[in-house]
């Protein structure tokens, strides 16, 4: 397996433990998403934080935001996997509202 290889490990340090238990917690995680890209794309995502930026987040206000991330990541293209009948039925549904 591939780990990330960060330009800053404290970010990597960080944003990994979090990660890894919300995935594991997480059966929706667990089968639309790999840990290890989820991992680099949060590391690169937060590396535009300054140092001081990212330290300052408090720790629960950092496993809010990556959830939402990867709340973000699960579903996106969810609408995808659907068969053409199920996208009727979507379609009809938003349409009736």
């Amino acid at each position: 397996m591939q780990e990330v290889k960060s330009q800053n490990p404290e970010l990597e340090n960080r944003i990994r433990p979090i990660v890894e238990k919300l995935i594991k917690s997480s059966s929706l995680y667990q089968v639309k998403l790999k840990k290890q890209e989820m991992i680099k794309m949060l590391v690169n995502l937060f590396a535009s934080f300054s140092e001081e930026e990212f330290r300052a987040i408090p720790e629960n206000e950092l496993i809010r935001r990556i959830d939402k991330l990867l709340v973000l990541e699960a579903v996106s293209g969810t609408l995808n996997d659907l068969t053409p009948e199920q996208i009727a039925i979507y379609d009809e549904a938003v349409e009736g509202r």
